[in-house]
């Protein structure tokens, strides 16, 4: 395991940083769901891009891991969904796994909607993601039903909550 120091930032949610790992996450869950996706129709992928999209006004805090010597190693954004919190895009890239650098930003995701006075942080994710699933189980994240805007587009996700 590789125990090299990284730190957490709080940066735009157009840092070019953000958006290189966007691009990566965007890459991977294309990979991880092209199979349950093929049979979609153009508006059902419409609808379910429509879901996914995240608008910058609705973004409260973007944050990005990067090591001692700047590299970026993750990201993620908490964003105000009608009235609930809900953590999106969580990215951490391959080389920097294991470092504890997922569990360092959903803690900070949780941390800053405490302070936002969140009663519980959401998030929306899928069964060809079980090594994120495991992180939200260790993290203290548990079960709930499918919740708008995925419900008509991606009923069989994985929603969790976790009660501040």
């Amino acid at each position: 395991m590789n125990e090299r120091p990284f730190r957490i930032e709080r940066v735009d949610i157009d840092d070019p940083r953000t958006v290189a790992l966007r691009g990566i996450l965007d890459a991977d869950l294309d990979e991880r769901y092209r199979d349950a996706d093929a049979d979609d129709t153009p508006e059902i992928a419409a609808k379910r891009d429509a879901a996914l999209a995240v608008h910058p006004d609705q973004v409260v805090a973007t944050f990005l891991a990067v090591d001692a010597d700047g590299t970026p190693l993750g990201h993620v954004m908490l964003r105000r969904l009608g009235d609930e919190w809900e953590l999106k895009r969580l990215v951490v890239i391959a080389a920097a796994r294991r470092r504890g650098v997922g569990r360092a930003l959903t803690a900070q995701v949780v941390d800053r909607a405490r302070d936002g006075g969140a009663r519980r942080v959401i998030l929306q994710s899928g069964r060809m993601q079980p090594e994120s699933l495991r992180l939200y189980a260790a993290a203290g994240f548990t079960p709930i039903d499918v919740y708008e805007p995925y419900i008509e587009t991606m009923p069989r996700s994985l929603c969790f909550e976790y009660v501040l």
